[in-house]
């Protein structure tokens, strides 16, 4: 009897949860995927994506804050995180060498033209912007939230760290009309409202972590909440019970449960 082919080996990805906090209290960020797309396509998530070639250039690490103590896979993962944030939704956790404030929307508005459908595509590494602009990624202004790892039984698997952060102020985060086709601000609640009335969609590990976002009320206390306690890696199990297959997760992960049905094939879908 042959053996069954070795799964395949996860794909670093970083995403981050933009934070907020609204008339009703704590709102994040979220845009809505091209339906056309081969991952989530339609679904309701965080910015994010896999890690760049560029993300890793040695020139990119003496131009982060906040970096003292951290492995160079967790600094590469930041850079990716708030690449990533540019790119799809124009905010950009950056300032100018040597200043405290983060840059404001004159200099955003110079800088998403010139640079977030080149970095999108591969053609300029991050590295390229932050010289020539004379940047500095604030990296410290990323709160590490939780570590998911796509499934052994997935065709396409990632290896996704996810971030809270604090939305600049002054910057207006935008969808990037391509691969995200719509954008909102919502209340924890109201995201999972949405999707349980099928206005949208949500994967799994994007449904588990707006629960866990919505234990906290206030943007303070989201971050207070991912600092106090320790992130757990969640890899999803498949179990077999009276109620046929489920997917099973770590009780310390946070999430306040421990088992969720697998997600269901869109109709026409395999």
């Amino acid at each position: 009897m042959s053996s069954a082919p070795p799964s395949s080996t996860p794909r670093l990805a970083a995403t981050i949860l933009l934070l907020r906090d609204g008339a009703e209290g704590l709102e994040v960020f979220m845009v809505v995927r091209h339906h056309e797309i081969d991952f989530a396509a339609g679904a309701l998530v965080f910015p994010g994506g896999k890690l760049a070639p560029g993300d890793e250039d040695p020139r990119v690490q003496p131009r982060c804050t906040g970096i003292t103590g951290l492995a160079p896979e967790q600094i590469t993962l930041r850079v990716a995180a708030i690449r990533e944030a540019f790119e799809e939704c124009g905010v950009l956790l950056a300032r100018a060498r040597g200043e405290q404030r983060l840059l404001g929307p004159a200099r955003l508005a110079e800088l998403g033209p010139r640079y977030r459908k080149v970095l999108d595509k591969g053609d300029l590494g991050i590295a390229d912007m932050l010289e020539t602009e004379d940047l500095e990624l604030a990296c410290e202004e990323l709160v590490p939230f939780a570590h998911w790892i796509t499934p052994v039984f997935m065709p396409k698997r990632f290896d996704t760290h996810f971030y809270l952060a604090v939305a600049p102020a002054e910057q207006l985060a935008v969808h990037d009309g391509s691969e995200l086709v719509d954008s909102l601000w919502l209340r924890p609640a109201h995201a999972l409202s949405q999707a349980a009335a099928g206005v949208h969609t949500l994967v799994p590990a994007t449904e588990l972590n707006v629960k866990k976002l919505g234990f906290s009320d206030r943007v303070e206390a989201a971050l207070d909440a991912a600092r106090t306690h320790a992130v757990v890696t969640v890899v999803p199990e498949v179990i077999k019970g009276p109620q046929g297959k489920r997917l099973i997760i770590p009780a310390e992960a946070g999430y306040g449960v421990t088992e969720f049905a697998p997600p269901q094939a869109p109709p026409g879908k395999p």
